[in-house]
This record gives structure tokens, sequence and C-alpha cells, in this order.
């Protein structure tokens, strides 16, 4: 007896009449330009794609996540110049709204407009694009997939907003930036931050298996909106991103707005929300599932390896240096003569503080100095670099001091100071006296604690 198996093809045209139905012209005009501008716009913001590289981006330099944007640098550089009258050349300066970006998508949303008006004539018999749709949604999905995994796990691994570091906890908050003083406010709970990951992480994590991708774009949504208005409101210069990303999660929840309507507001009957499919047969769209998936968990793999470098390098498992801490300063003498603790004085200091990567020293008027610090335990010396004031400056040595310890919180600095002899005795500060730092959760609190 033989048994012959045919493959069924795959129609869910009653569950996704979307796909099936002949399309409005207006319809079809913005698919043309989502597809058109969405595309080019997630092909050229270099981070959208990196991270699908894994583990293996952790072996590129930092310039290659900005490949595209490198490459069209003249481009922008020349626009702005001649046309808006700006300086637009791209900096390695981490914020993602510089002119030259900005000018750049203008440059994608240009290219996209002449693009749908081609297409549109020359495909204008066309009623619907279904299988096309379908692949669109899916790229979609996985770019905002693997851009929630990027930012949750530097949230979930606390990289992305750090502990505020020593600095920040004797900068009074009138001088803070409002992105500095989100970070802070956001550094100072790592639960909260965690938390946040984690819905990120779920996000991400839903988006890349097409039975919860809708799921996984309302929690985006959700997400990125919060995202999103934090960035205006504490200018953070991450705004083209965040708002494009929060745009993507709306347009992957569009086609099921209708059944969205009517299980959260209409109180109707509602079919499934199903994700279209890529193929026509069950079989090819199992492997296309399967394939995701894969792609979804590589990116995991990839950022729990970045989260855990950085948070080896900089974050809180990294190690701190042997002078770290808060030292006030004691006695100061220069040139042997001792100066009095005057709020009016430019040259004593009140602090030094010796923090992971950073340090700095606080003048009596409370201003603060960030000095690059650099300990020799064989010679048992310190050396204090200030930062160049000039973007063409080298670093100018500030200090160079013998380091005698009377005990683990105590110190005798000895040597130069800008040049000058100087000694100054300081002791290490019990980094508890900060609230920020000691303050413990209680469920019962009779009165809330402001200062």
């Amino acid at each position: 007896m033989s048994v012959v198996t045919t493959e069924r093809t795959y129609d869910d045209t009653a569950s996704a009449p979307a796909l099936a139905a002949t399309w409005h012209p207006i319809t079809r005009l913005a698919f043309r330009f989502g597809v058109a501008y969405l595309g080019l716009f997630c092909l050229w913001m270099a981070q959208v794609t990196f991270v699908f590289l894994g583990v293996l981006a952790l072996r590129l330099p930092e310039e290659a996540m900005l490949w595209q944007m490198i490459a069209l640098e003249p481009v922008s550089a020349w626009i702005g110049e001649h046309v808006f009258g700006v300086q637009a050349e791209l900096a390695m300066t981490g914020s993602g709204d510089q002119a030259a970006i900005w000018i750049q998508c203008g440059l994608i949303l240009v290219v996209a407009v002449a693009i749908t008006i081609v297409w549109s004539v020359l495909d204008r018999r066309r009623p619907a694009y279904p299988r096309l749709l379908s692949w669109f949604l899916t790229a979609l999905r996985l770019f905002v997939g693997g851009q929630m995994l990027f930012y949750g796990f530097a949230k979930l691994i606390p990289t992305q907003m750090p502990e505020p570091s020593l600095i920040a906890l004797l900068t009074r908050v009138g001088d803070l930036s409002p992105m500095a003083m989100l970070w802070t406010q956001v550094g100072s709970s790592p639960a909260y931050e965690i938390a946040l990951g984690t819905a990120e992480v779920i996000a991400g994590l839903l988006l890349f298996w097409p039975r919860t991708a809708t799921l996984g774009a309302m929690v985006s949504v959700i997400s990125m909106a919060q995202v999103f208005l934090l960035n205006l409101t504490f200018d953070v210069p991450v705004k083209m991103l965040s708002g494009h990303l929060l745009l993507m999660g709306l347009v992957l929840l569009a086609p099921q707005a209708s059944r969205l309507a009517n299980v959260l507001v209409l109180e109707r009957d509602s079919g499934p929300a199903v994700q279209p499919p890529l193929f026509a047969s069950r079989r090819a769209n199992r492997w296309a599932t399967v394939v995701q998936v894969a792609v979804g968990l590589w990116i995991t793999v990839g950022m729990i390896f970045a989260g855990m470098q950085s948070w080896r390098e900089y974050g809180g498992g990294a190690p701190k240096p042997e002078l770290y801490g808060i030292w006030e300063v004691g006695e100061f003498s220069l040139d042997a003569t001792p100066l009095p603790p005057l709020t009016t004085d430019p040259v004593r200091w009140q602090r030094l503080v010796i923090d992971v990567g950073t340090a700095g020293y606080q003048r009596m008027d409370d201003t603060i100095v960030p000095v690059a610090a650099t300990t020799d335990s064989a010679t048992n010396t310190i050396s204090l670099v200030a930062a160049p004031t000039g973007p063409e400056q080298t670093p100018v040595p500030y200090a160079t001091f013998t380091v005698d310890r009377g005990s683990a919180d105590q110190l005798t600095l000895r040597g130069e100071l800008d040049g000058r002899p100087a000694t100054i005795t300081l002791e290490r500060l019990d980094l508890e006296r900060f609230p920020l730092r000691s303050t413990d959760f209680r469920w019962v609190q009779n009165a809330p604690r402001f200062g």
C-alpha cells in the first residue's frame, strides 16, 4: 500500500482580509511610501542592522556601527554648508540627533518620495500588495525586535544608566543638565532600570515569534512611547531613532487596528490576530518561524555578551581603583604655605574624587574640575592630567604626587601642583552619608523623605 502526500497551501484570507481585498488608492500610496522610507531608514541607520551580527559585533570597531552615515558625510556636510548655512560634519559624540544625521534623514525622505512617485506610476494598476506586505511587516518586526533587545539588555544589565558617579553625588541638582538628571534618577534605582529593561527585552523576544508578534508590538509601542517622551522632555539626543521605533511599532499594529478596537473598545467579536504568512505552504512558513526565532536567540546571546562586557568594563562589575572614593581635604599647603579653607580661594581644593574611569577635584566654590587620574602602585604615585580646553589641544599635566597612606582612609599627597610644591592631607568620606546611596526601601513610611 502506498501513501501519497501532498503539501497543502496556507490560505488565511478569512482571518486576514487585508491581504486579499483590493486596497484603496490612498492605502496603496501609503504602503509604497512606507516600504520605501522605513526600508531605507533601517538600512541607513546602521545600529538597526548592526545588532543582527550578534556576538560578532563585539569584534568590530565602534565606527563600524556608523559606516552608512560616514559614507554620506560629504553629502550632508555640503548640504549643511550650502543649503542651511550650518556646519554638519559627523562627530563621534554619542548624539544621534546631530545636524549631519538630520540632513541625511532628510535625504532618505526625499529619495523615498521619489521612489514612491516612480513606483506609483509604473505599478498603478496593481490592486494590492499582499505578499510584499507580509515580507515588509516581517522585516520591520525583526528590526524593531532587534532594537528592543539592544536597549532592553542595556537596562536589564544596568549599564545604560549606571549608578550615579561619585562626582554626581557632589554636583548640585541645579547644575545638572536635564539628561544628566534623568540618568541620575534612573541609575539611582537599579531595580527600576532592570524593570524597564525587562519590559523591552520581553517585547523584543515576543516580536521574533509570529504568534506573539502582535503582543510584542503592543508592548514595544508602550515602551517606546515612554522612551520617546523622556527623550523629548529631558532633551536626550536619541529623539530621531526612538521616534522612528515608535512609528514602526504603530505600523506593525496598523493591520490589527480593527481587531484591537473590537476587543479593547467596541466590545465586539474579533477574529484572531494572525500575522500574514510569508509563503504559500505551511511547511515553508514553519521553517520561516524557526529562522525568525533563531535570529532572535542569536541577537539575545550577542546582547548578553555585550552587556556583561560593559558591566565588567565600566558598570557595577568594573574593578575599583585603589584610591576609590571621595577624599575630604584637611590641610593644603602650597609653596610651603598653608592655605586656609576660604571659599574665594581659586587654587585650594575642597575634595578629591577618584572613581571608576573618572576623577576630579572640587574647588572651594564647589565647582568640580574633571581630570584623568593615573596611579602607579610600584612607585606609589598619582598623576592628574587636566582635560584639554580645545579639540586640537593635548591634555596638560596638572599634578604629580607621592602617596603616603597613613591608614586605609587617610592620605598625604606630596609633590607638585601646577609646577609648585604642594602637600595635601585627605580623609575618605563614608559614601553612606549620601542619602541617594544609603536610603533603603520601606513599606511603612510615616513621612516622605525629600532631603
